[in-house]
């Protein structure tokens, strides 16, 4: 920081004194992507750790799993290992963790591949389907809370500039070809 030095009259020495800070605008000027990129990570993070914390204080179990179960939900015919750790984006290892978890809790059922026997589909039992209905039920619930303070031309809006986002991005993952 430069500093300018000041003498007042009964002073034996000269004093720093700080010079004007420059405006907060100008600091930002160029840097838009990595604020867009702090922003989204920040509400990504917060929403996430609000929502693991009430989904472990009102149901007893981890955001993770839920979010296993609502990927076998949502294909209704079950889904291999490395199918669940790709649609998560998690490793084999930390699917493997998670389904044993809820095998014992008897949420998720393994089977053996009608067409391959090497490999394993997961199916939620009748039981998992049922609490997760009951917990998607209050997810969206606490979601459309977290949400409330928008309206619906912010809510387009975000929808429209993440759903490009998400867009350009999936083009870099794609194959050269």
């Amino acid at each position: 920081m430069a500093l300018k030095v000041s003498k007042r009259r009964n002073d034996k020495a000269p004093r720093p004194v700080a010079a004007k800070a420059k405006p907060r605008a100008a600091l930002r000027n160029g840097h838009d992507d990595i604020r867009l990129w702090l922003r989204l990570l920040f509400c990504a993070s917060h929403i996430e750790s609000i929502m693991q914390s009430r989904i472990m204080n009102d149901f007893g179990i981890s955001l993770a799993r839920f979010d296993l179960m609502s990927q076998l939900e949502r294909v209704g015919g079950g889904l291999t290992m490395s199918e669940v750790s790709r649609k998560m984006m998690v490793s084999n290892g930390a699917t493997t963790s998670l389904v044993d978890r809820l095998v014992e809790d008897g949420l998720v059922q393994r089977e053996a591949h009608p067409e391959d026997r090497r490999t394993t589909l997961l199916h939620l039992t009748k039981q998992g389907r049922e609490r997760f209905l009951e917990m998607a039920a209050e997810h969206e619930v606490w979601i459309t809370s977290l949400l409330a303070g928008l309206d619906d031309s912010a809510k387009r809006e975000l929808l429209n500039g993440l759903g490009a986002l998400k867009h350009h991005l999936e083009t870099l993952d794609a194959p050269a070809g």
